[in-house]
């Protein structure tokens, strides 16, 4: 198991009341299981969890990314502008 610690921004901390979530996800874990396990941490946030952009590091990652040796992500609502 590893110790993932997410950073929440914007609506996603709000909603989850704190700006970081430390999750035990397995070693080989993928971006789309990390989306999960907030969803089973903090139910508030499955409204959102599709939407959320989640980055390791400098990038933005996919649900089929596998976050390997990261120990670090953050969730951010998606931005408009104009």
């Amino acid at each position: 198991m590893a110790t993932i610690d997410v950073l929440l921004f914007a609506r996603a901390k709000d909603l989850a009341g704190t700006d970081k979530a430390t999750l035990q996800l397995p070693a080989t874990a993928t971006v789309g299981e990390l989306r999960q396990a907030l969803g089973e941490n903090y139910p508030e946030l499955r409204p959102f969890l599709a939407s959320l952009l989640i980055a390791l590091g400098t990038d933005y990652a996919d649900d089929a990314t596998v976050i390997g040796s990261h120990r670090q992500a953050a969730c951010f609502p998606p931005v408009s502008g104009g």
